[in-house]
C-alpha cells in the first residue's frame, strides 16, 4: 500500500509518506549541519510524519479533503506520536545509556510537538507531557506504520547506522567548551532541532503545494562582496564631499576605518561603543560586511529596540546597497495564533495551513527586525516564532541599543548570546554608546577581554561631545503650563525644539495644548503604524532641512537611532541611557557649537506601571545630586562612562530578582524550568518524593511551561494591521478572498510596516466597539478605518473621522 502525506489543492497531486521524510530529512540535515548535529536534525525530519503510514490517517485524510464541511474532529487521528515512540522504544527502554537516552528525549520531544510547541519533559503538576505520549500512549496501527516506515524510507541496518552518526554529533555537541548548565546546552539542542525540522516540514510541503521550481540558492558571498562594493563607493564619495573636512565627519570615517579594521578578528562578542550621532549603522555594516566576506557567514541580522529604528535603518541601507529584495524588516507576527495545534490541517491545505506555510523563516540575507522578535524565538510558544531559530546560526547579528534589554530578560538574553557564539558560529556586536553591565549578573555573558572594537573610549567621547545637560528636574516639578512655556521661551531662541516624555498619555495631552500654535507641531508615539511614524518623522526632517521652526513631541521610540537633530531637546527625567539617547538627537551633526539638553520631572507622568522607568528615574535622579554636590563626581558629566557603569549596577541590583524572569505564579525562575540543574529541580524532587521512583529521563525541565509564561513585554501584545494610507486599505482589501502561498508571504511582508501592537484591554475595547475585522479564517486582524486616526493613530473607541492636518 502506497501511503499519502499531501494533496495539492489545485490538481490533487499526491506526495507520498518516503517521499514528503526524505525531502524534509534532506532540509533537516543541511540546517543541523551548520552547528555540527545533521544526523540529529535529520533523525527528527526522517520520523516526524511515520504515522501519516496507516490505514487509519489515510482514511481521515480523504474523509477530510472530500467532505470539508464534516472533516474529522482535531486530533481524531494522532499521526505525530509515532515517530517519538519509536525512538523510545528502540533506544530508551531497559538500563539508562547516557546517549541513547538523551537523542531519544531531544529529537522524540521535537517529533511528537511539531505541530504545537515542545513538550514539558516535568510540569508543575509533576507529569511528564512526553512520557505520556512515547511511552503510555497506545498508538493505532503503530506496527503497520514500523512496517512501512522500515520497507519504504530507511531499512533496519541503514536507521541504525544513521542513528549511530547522530550519537557521535550529540557526544561532540556536549564536550564542546560552554559556560552555560549541561541542561542549558540540551535546551537550546531540543530547541534548534525542533526549529530545523519545522522549517524543513513546512518548507517541503510548500515546495510540493506550489509545484513550480524553488528560487535558485542566493550565493551571500557574492552579495556581500557587491554590497561591500556599493558601501565603500559611497563612504568614498562621503569623503571627497565638501562636508568631509568637518569635525565630526573626519571623526565619523576614523570610526567606520577601525571597524572594517576589527572585522579580522574571528566569530565572538564584540561591543561597539561609538557614541550617539558617530555613524553606529554605517561603521557596523561596513564591519560586518568585511566580515562576511573574511568568515563565510550567511547572514546580516540587525536587532533594535523599536520598530522606528528598523525603518530608518532599513531603508538607509536599501538606498545604499540598491537591493529592495533581500533586505527584510520584520516588525511583528502579523499571523495571530490563537491555537498552536494544526495537526488536524495537516494533509491537506486550508487557508490556515498555507498561512503556516508562508515563507516566514528568516532566510534573506540581511534582517532587521526588533529584540522581541529575537526573543521570541527563542523563549516564546507558539512554532512561527522558533522556526526561525537555525538560520540565527552563520550570521553577524548587530545588536543596535543593547542598553535597551528589558531587564527581566537579561539574564535569557545573555544564555541565548551563550549559544550563538560557542555553537552557532555567530559573531555579535553589542552596539550602543551607554554599554550595560550585562556581565553584573548571575548568569553573565561569556564576553572575552579586548573585545572593544574602538580604542581610547574616553577620548572619543570628548572628541564628540556637542551638547550640554541642564538639569532642571532637581529643584522644579513641571506640568503641562510650565513645559509648554518652558517650550515656548526655547523655540523663541532656536529654531527646533524636541520633547520626549515617559508615557503616550502626557505626550499626547502636550500635543493638544500645543498643536494650534503658529508653529508647525508634530506628535509621534507607538500607536501610529511605522508607515504612519515615517510620514511624520519625513515632514519633521523637511521643516529641520529647510531650517523652518518645528517641534515634535514624542514617547522614547524617537531616541534610539532615528537619524534626526533638532536644536534643543526637553528631555522628562528617565534613566541615563534614555537621557544619552535623547541627547543624540541634538545638534546631532555639530552645526552648533554647544546644544542643550533640558532635563525636567514632569509630575503629569504615571508610572506605576512602568517600573522599570520609575527606578531609572530614580537612580538618575541620585548621580545628579552627586554631580551638584562634587562637580567633580563621574569625571564631572553625567553621561560619563564611570556614571554609567554606576546607573546600570544599581539598576541591576535592584532587579536582581528578576534577571532571571522571575514567574509569580509558579514562585520559579524562567531559567531554572528552562535550563536549571537536576539537582536543584524541585519539581523533580517533588516527583521522587510523591512517586515514590526517580523520573526516568535524563531531562527533566518545562520548556512549554517556560514558553507559556514568557512576555517580553508584559502584556501579551497582538499585531493588527492599520488601514493607513491607500497602501493601508489595499493591504487589508486584499485579504479578502483565497490566495497562493506565494501570495500570502508577499502580502505578509507588505503588511509589516502597517501593523500596530494592541494590548488585551485595547483589544477588548475594540471588540467592544467594533473596531476589528478578522482575516483568513480569523488569522489575521485590521482595524476598521475609523478605528484609526491619521493624527494619533490607533482609537480604540473606533470613532476617528480621517483629517490629515497639513502645514
Amino acid at each position: 500500500m502506497s501511503c499519502i502525506a499531501h494533496v495539492r489543492e489545485n490538481d490533487g497531486k499526491h506526495q507520498l509518506v518516503e517521499e514528503h521524510l526524505r525531502g524534509v530529512q534532506t532540509l533537516a540535515e543541511a540546517y543541523g549541519d551548520k552547528i555540527g548535529v545533521k544526523h540529529i536534525a535529520g533523525l527528527a525530519g526522517v520520523l516526524h510524519d511515520m504515522g501519516k503510514s496507516t490505514k487509519q490517517f489515510q482514511t481521515y485524510l480523504f474523509e477530510a479533503i472530500n467532505n470539508p464541511s464534516e472533516a474529522p474532529k482535531r486530533g481524531s487521528v494522532d499521526h505525530s506520536t509515532a515517530g517519538g515512540k519509536l525512538l523510545y522504544e528502540m533506544f530508551h527502554t531497559g538500563a539508562p545509556s547516557r546517549l541513547n537516552w538523551l537523542l531519544a528525549e531531544v529529537v522524540g520531544n521535537a517529533i511528537i510537538s511539531h505541530h504545537s510547541y515542545l513538550h514539558d519533559f516535568l510540569n508543575p503538576d509533576l507529569e511528564s507531557r512526553y512520557l505520556d505520549r512515547v511511552r503510555d500512549k497506545e498508538i493505532q496501527e503503530f506496527n503497520q506504520a514500523k512496517r512501512y516506515f522500515f520497507d519504504n524510507v530507511m531499512n533496519m541496518a541503514e536507521f541504525e547506522a544513521y542513528v549511530s552518526k547522530a550519537c557521535t554529533e550529540l557526544e561532540a555537541y556536549l564536550a564542546k567548551p560552554f559556560s552555560g548548565t549541561y541542561e542549558n546546552r540540551l535546551m537550546f539542542l531540543t530547541k534548534y532541532v525542533f526549529s530545523a525540522l519545522i522549517d524543513a516540514d513546512r518548507t517541503d510541503t510548500r515546495r510540493f503545494e506550489e509545484n513550480v521550481p524553488d528560487e535558485p540558492a542566493v550565493d551571500e558571498q557574492m552579495l556581500f562582496m557587491d554590497y561591500y562594493d556599493k558601501l565603500m563607493v559611497k563612504l568614498n564619495t562621503l569623503a571627497t564631499s565638501k562636508k568631509a573636512a568637518e569635525e565630526i565627519n573626519r571623526l565619523r570615517q576614523e570610526l567606520s576605518e577601525k571597524c572594517e579594521q576589527f572585522a579580522q578578528w574571528p566569530s565572538g562578542i564584540y561591543t561597539l561603543s561609538i557614541p550617539t550621532g558617530g555613524g553606529k549603522t554605517m561603521a557596523s555594516l561596513r564591519y560586518a560586511l568585511r566580515h562576511a566576506r573574511l568568515y563565510k557567514k550567511q547572514r546580516i541580522i540587525y536587532v533594535v529596540p523599536y520598530t522606528t529604528i528598523i525603518e530608518q535603518n532599513a531603508d538607509e541601507v536599501r538606498r545604499i546597497l540598491k537591493d529592495e529584495r533581500h533586505i527584510l524588516e520584520h516588525h511583528a507576527n502579523v499571523i495571530f495564533d490563537v491555537d498552536d495545534d494544526d495537526e488536524r490541517q495537516d494533509g491537506f491545505i486550508s487557508t490556515a495551513h498555507k498561512l503556516k506555510l508562508a515563507r516566514d523563516n528568516w532566510d534573506s540575507p540581511i534582517i532587521f527586525t526588533t529584540m522581541v522578535q529575537f526573543l521570541n524565538i527563542f523563549y516564546a510558544k507558539g512554532n512561527r516564532n522558533i522556526r526561525r531559530l537555525h538560520n540565527l546560526s552563520e550570521a553577524i547579528i548587530i545588536f543596535d541599543e543593547v542598553q535597551k534589554v528589558p531587564v527581566h530578560c537579561v539574564s535569557l538574553f545573555n544564555y541565548a548570546l551563550n549559544f550563538l557564539t560557542v555553537y552557532g558560529n555567530c559573531s555579535l556586536v553589542l552596539c550602543t554608546a551607554t554599554q550595560p553591565a550585562l556581565n553584573f549578573v548571575e548568569q553573565p555573558l561569556a564576553i572575552g577581554k579586548n573585545a572593544e572594537m574602538i580604542d581610547n573610549l574616553e577620548h572619543v567621547a570628548e572628541s564628540f561631545k556637542r551638547v550640554e545637560i541642564i538639569d532642571r528636574a532637581s529643584n522644579e516639578t513641571f506640568d503641562h503650563e510650565r513645559l509648554a512655556q518652558l517650550i515656548s521661551e526655547k523655540i523663541d531662541e532656536v529654531q527646533s525644539v524636541l520633547v520626549i516624555l515617559n508615557t503616550k498619555a502626557v505626550v499626547k495631552q502636550l500635543y493638544l495644548l500645543l498643536r494650534d500654535s503658529e508653529i508647525p507641531v508634530y506628535h509621534l508615539s507607538t500607536a501610529m503604524c511605522a508607515a504612519h511614524r515615517n510620514h511624520i518623522l519625513e515632514q519633521v526632517s523637511g521643516h529641520l532641512d529647510r531650517e523652518e521652526k518645528v517641534i515634535c513631541i514624542s514617547t522614547q521610540l524617537i531616541e534610539a537611532g532615528v537619524d534626526i537633530s533638532f536644536a534643543c531637546v526637553v528631555r522628562s527625567l528617565a534613566g541615563l541611557d534614555s537621557i544619552a539617547q535623547a541627547a543624540g538627537r541634538c545638534n546631532r551633526h555639530g552645526k552648533r557649537d554647544t546644544g542643550y539638553v533640558y532635563v525636567i520631572d514632569h509630575g503629569g507622568e504615571n508610572l506605576d506601571h512602568l517600573p522599570k522607568i520609575k527606578a531609572g528615574k530614580q537612580i538618575a535622579r541620585q548621580i545628579f545630586i552627586d554631580l551638584k554636590r562634587n562637580s567633580g563626581s563621574y569625571r564631572g558629566s553625567i553621561l560619563s562612562a564611570r556614571a554609567m557603569t554606576r546607573y546600570f549596577e544599581e539598576f541591576y541590583t535592584r532587579f536582581r530578582s528578576s534577571l532571571n524572569y522571575f514567574i509569580n505564579t509558579l514562585g520559579k525562575d524562567m531559567t531554572e524550568l528552562l535550563a536549571g540543574e537536576r539537582k536543584e529541580n524541585t519539581y523533580d524532587q517533588a516527583y521522587t518524593v510523591e512517586k515514590r521512583e526517580s523520573l526516568p529521563l535524563f531531562i527533566r525541565n518545562s520548556y512549554r511551561t517556560a514558553a507559556e509564561h514568557f512576555r517580553v513585554i508584559a502584556d501579551e501584545n497582538t499585531a493588527v494591521i492599520a488601514p493607513y494610507g491607500d497602501v493601508g486599505k489595499k493591504i487589508i482589501a486584499s485579504l479578502n478572498g483565497d490566495k497562493t502561498i506565494e501570495d500570502l508571504s508577499a502580502l505578509l511582508r507588505r503588511a509589516q510596516k502597517y501593523t500596530v501592537n494592541i494590548f488585551p484591554f485595547e483589544r477588548e475595547r475594540l471588540i467592544e466597539n467594533d473596531g476589528l475585522c478578522a482575516y483568513q479564517e480569523r488569522k489575521i486582524l485590521a482595524l476598521k478605518e475609523s478605528a484609526y486616526n491619521e493624527e494619533f493613530g490607533l482609537d480604540p473607541e473606533n470613532d476617528s473621522e480621517f483629517e490629515f492636518r497639513m502645514f
